[in-house]
């Protein structure tokens, strides 16, 4: 296992491809127990999401995914995320991905951990 967890961490997009419907108003809430992770996801063109991913030694994650858009569309995906730890130690996913619904496109994302605050 990674020597981080997923578990309670926020994650917000800072940049997608053209034909990924995730934009800097989505808000992503992951979890983790063992070696699986789970998210809900909301904002911006994304009514609702849920993803589920394996997670790996090194903290890549194989995550199959899936949501609802304000189109009223139900789209599913597959991607591989890798984690780099930033320097104030919050993590940013670097994403390659692909649909698998709708036009089959692929493309690249990278999501940030949203900043913590000491309640």
């Amino acid at each position: 296992m990674p020597n981080f967890s997923y578990n309670n961490r926020r994650f917000r997009s800072v940049s997608n491809s053209p034909s990924g419907e995730v934009d800097s108003s989505t808000t992503f809430n992951y979890f983790q127990d063992g070696e699986i992770v789970w998210a809900t996801y909301s904002g911006g063109s994304i009514k609702l999401g849920s993803l589920l991913a394996l997670v790996d030694e090194q903290g890549g994650l194989d995550i199959r995914y899936q949501h609802l858009n304000i189109s009223g569309k139900l789209m599913t995906g597959k991607c591989q995320s890798t984690p780099e730890i930033l320097s104030d130690g919050r993590i940013r996913l670097h994403e390659v991905w692909q649909w698998t619904s709708g036009d089959l496109s692929e493309g690249e994302s990278i999501v940030e951990e949203i900043e913590r605050t000491n309640v």
